[in-house]
């Protein structure tokens, strides 16, 4: 479903730019861009929606210097065998009920932190292709909400609360912030001079609570949004 909304904002735009296929020839100094942002872990089934807003300067018509932060907001629900072994053997200690199954629902906020070159591909005039690394910065805030709990044994809550003990401490929260790599890209529509639609899409690696989960794992981000371009025209000076 989502590959099918994807594709069908991609062929939108490229249709919208048939009709104009000679090279841009007005390429404004700078740009913002505001944008819905869909954030997706898919190790954890975790999915958070939100905002994204970047800032970059064209300092060739081949290439963009920027700067990128988003936000995003959701949850899942945490299961065992997500756990690093030594987590997992911790828990296999706590006197749980039979049949009990240790999960445990939780909400995540996501901050990205990011900036680089960004590789236009300009030979249509309404119509901007690119591609860019993906290096930045994730914080990640997660909170344990055992509330939750839809297992039916009596005292799930007070259970659930117990192992969010051992797992994160008395908060029933914990953050962590590290590094991802990865890689990005998209289109831009170039409805005027100073504002065009924009899809674009990144795929990550990072590895936060390497303490708590069991190894790294991949995330992919979707935002769609429009793209604001003010300034001289440097493809004059290309």
């Amino acid at each position: 479903m989502r590959l099918t909304i994807f594709s069908a904002i991609v062929l939108f735009l490229l249709f919208a730019s048939l009709t104009c296929l000679a090279q841009q020839t007005d390429i404004p100094q700078f740009s913002t861009f505001e944008a819905f942002s869909y954030y997706a872990t898919p190790s954890l089934n975790l999915a958070q929606r939100g905002i994204d807003a970047d800032f970059g300067v064209n300092v060739r018509p081949w290439l963009t210097l920027g700067l990128d932060f988003s936000y995003g907001d959701g949850g899942s629900t945490l299961f065992p065998n997500k756990l690093a072994p030594a987590v997992q053997a911790q828990l296999a200690q706590l006197p749980l009920p039979p049949g009990f199954v240790a999960a445990v629902p939780f909400s995540a906020q996501d901050y990205t932190y990011e900036g680089g070159p960004q590789f236009n591909y300009r030979h249509f005039k309404k119509l901007t292709l690119f591609a860019r690394p993906a290096l930045g910065a994730i914080h990640v805030a997660f909170k344990g909400e055992p509330q939750a709990c839809g297992q039916p044994q009596l005292g799930c809550q007070i259970i659930l609360t117990q192992i969010l003990n051992q797992l994160v401490g008395p908060s029933l929260s914990k953050s962590d912030t590290v590094m991802f790599y990865g890689f990005g890209g998209g289109v831009t529509w170039e409805a005027t001079r100073n504002i065009g639609v924009r899809v674009a899409t990144d795929y990550v690696h990072e590895n936060f609570f390497s303490n708590l989960l069991d190894g790294g794992r991949n995330s992919y981000r979707l935002t769609v949004g429009t793209k604001f371009s003010f300034g001289k025209n440097i493809a004059r000076n290309k």
